[in-house]
């Protein structure tokens, strides 16, 4: 069983669900970043997604868009995200997983990055653009050192696509609360739903939902049905708009504080 599978299943005894936010490495800079993540860890995350800032980043809408530029800005590379995965590594088991499109992973070649985040304690990774073939030789590679490549599916993929993806998936199964490109809405899609219950006649895997999620109005309804719930674009919105006030890590634990649950506040105090 992998790191992110024991996680799920940790908290399945425990009666909790999962909560997985995400952030930019280097946004707004490298050491605020370590900083944002342990804040996540101290306020409830159960794993991090931390995203590889990229040029192009086709799946993301303008607020991860800009956070990626503003880290590239910086020259944030993937030697420097895995360092920062390595540094958290030293306060916390909280798992990581990378989020990322194929092109930085290719230019520092699939096994030497299997290798190094291995090293560095990477639990999994999200490549948002492999698929098929690739995503199969991907997954080898990484299974080889005991990383998850983990598997996004939507409300439009087929039936024969969910049991293809689900078959050869590991870790848990990422579900996207709907077509189009990432960032926060005001209401959840129903096709989320009923994504997940269609995905569950293929696999025993956790599902997380993921994409536009943004209050806790929205947490709750996506834990009723969902293994776990991913907050990306609310997260980075709020690190975009603290740059300058010197109160980022404030700011976004704040936020964090304010989007779960109280009884989730309270499952994690105990």
């Amino acid at each position: 069983m992998s790191k992110l599978e024991s996680n799920f299943g940790e908290l399945r005894r425990r009666g909790r669900k999962a909560f997985i936010p995400f952030v930019t490495a280097g946004d707004p800079d490298l050491e605020t970043s370590r900083s944002i993540v342990i804040a996540l860890i101290e306020a409830g995350a159960d794993i991090i997604e931390i995203g590889v800032p990229f040029s192009d980043p086709m799946a993301d809408g303008p607020t991860i868009q800009a956070s990626s530029v503003r880290a590239l800005l910086n020259g944030i590379t993937l030697r420097d995200v895995l360092d920062l995965v390595r540094e958290i590594r030293t306060v916390s088991d909280v798992p990581t997983v990378l989020f990322s499109y194929l092109n930085p992973l290719f230019r520092y070649g699939i096994e030497r990055l299997s290798k190094d985040a291995q090293a560095a304690g990477v639990g999994g990774v999200l490549i948002t653009d492999a698929v098929d073939e690739d995503a199969k030789a991907i997954a080898d590679i990484l299974a080889a050192t005991g990383i998850d490549l983990i598997s996004l599916i939507a409300p439009t993929t087929s039936e024969h696509r969910l049991e293809k993806i689900a078959a050869r998936s590991k870790g848990f199964l990422y579900a996207v609360s709907r077509a189009g490109i990432t960032g926060a809405q005001e209401q959840t899609s129903m096709a989320a739903q009923t994504l997940v219950e269609r995905a569950r006649k293929f696999t025993d895997l956790p599902i997380a939902v993921g994409f536009g999620i943004s209050t806790r109005k929205q947490v709750e309804d996506v834990w009723r049905y969902a293994d776990g719930v991913v907050v990306g674009s609310a997260i980075v919105d709020v690190i975009g708009r603290s740059i300058g006030s010197g109160k980022t890590v404030e700011m976004v634990q704040s936020f964090v504080r304010e989007l779960l649950p109280q009884v989730a506040k309270d499952s994690r105090e105990t």
